[in-house]
């Protein structure tokens, strides 16, 4: 499924103009690391003037067990009350931001829009950026007047666990020997959703920033997306593989969200997990786009429970 260019993420220039037009705009600071707590810290010491912080555990994902995954979507409902706490507006332009590259605020981004919330932007390279610009920051928090925006999910398209397999394309976005399943620090089964292919949402990233669209259309082409395919992105929680719709987004092409991804789907022994690489299809840092189409061996694994590590990871290569 593909869709018209639609701009999603902006340069700390572009943020500038848009805060310069007469109408307001709504900045939200997304600072969250999997295994640590410390964003609303961060976000204190210093933000981009007016900016709300957001908890991405508290706000950005609803409440389930652990059969749901770790960030589940929250209901209408109460998204509704989380956005008009924020003091967002129908209509009035939203831009989300983190200190990770844009990897955590893309949640923010992807729930605005499937709650049909828009115009909604990323800032490239987040706050980093901002600094490195000479741009003022504030410190402390920021409350906003209550807003009216209201919650209508289906803006854009998700999917649920029991239609994940009769998807044509999955891309895993996690970290390549997660998805081998030679490094499991969350779930507790290690490897991948059965046929699933391998493209790292940090591949889509250098220095810091959005590779150009171009690279954005040859990464999803190595990792098998055809024009017009359907294709689905999962990561661990659902956090990670909206990094990678909203950049595939940047350079035109829909991809669907499975937003329960890994973390739920381990949670259920009925369901397949698969390991090892599709040689031919695992997307690093440092591998340049890949000529040959050949498939090795994908072994399945049972059900049985991979041993739980905590996870200690930077923002570069963190997944959720």
């Amino acid at each position: 499924m593909n869709a018209p260019q639609t701009p999603v993420f902006i340069s700390v220039p572009e943020l500038e103009e848009l805060l310069a037009d007469e109408h307001p705009v709504h900045l939200l600071d997304v600072r969250w690391r999997l295994g640590s707590d410390d964003g609303y810290e961060r976000y204190s010491q210093g933000h981009l003037p007016g900016a709300v912080y957001v908890d991405l555990d508290t706000m950005l994902a609803g409440q389930g067990p652990a059969t749901a995954g770790r960030h589940p979507l929250p209901t209408e409902e109460n998204f509704t009350k989380v956005m008009q706490l924020w003091g967002l507006r129908a209509a009035e332009p939203v831009v989300v931001y983190d200190d990770s590259a844009g990897l955590s605020a893309a949640r923010a981004w992807w729930l605005l829009r499937y709650a049909s919330h828009q115009p909604v932007y990323i800032l490239d390279g987040g706050y980093e950026a901002w600094v490195e610009a000479g741009q003022n920051v504030q410190a402390g928090d920021v409350i906003p007047q209550p807003g009216d925006a209201t919650a209508v999910f289906g803006g854009l398209p998700a999917v649920a666990m029991e239609d994940v397999l009769d998807q044509p394309l999955l891309l895993d976005a996690r970290a390549a020997e997660r998805y081998t399943g030679d490094h499991e620090p969350m779930d507790p089964r290690a490897g991948h959703i059965p046929g699933a292919r391998n493209l790292p949402a940090s591949t889509l990233l250098e220095d810091g920033r959005l590779v150009s669209d171009e690279v954005i259309l040859e990464l999803l082409e190595s990792g098998g997306h055809r024009y017009g395919q359907a294709t689905t992105a999962y990561c661990g929680s659902g956090v990670t593989a909206a990094f990678l719709v909203a950049a595939a987004a940047h350079a035109g092409v829909t991809l669907s969200l499975y937003p329960g991804s890994f973390s739920q789907w381990s949670q259920h022994p009925e369901l397949e997990v698969e390991t090892g690489a599709r040689v031919h299809d695992v997307v690093s840092l440092e591998t340049q786009i890949l000529e040959h189409d050949e498939d090795t061996e994908v072994t399945a694994t049972g059900a049985d429970p991979a041993e739980e590590a905590e996870a200690v990871e930077s923002p570069e290569t963190k997944e959720n």
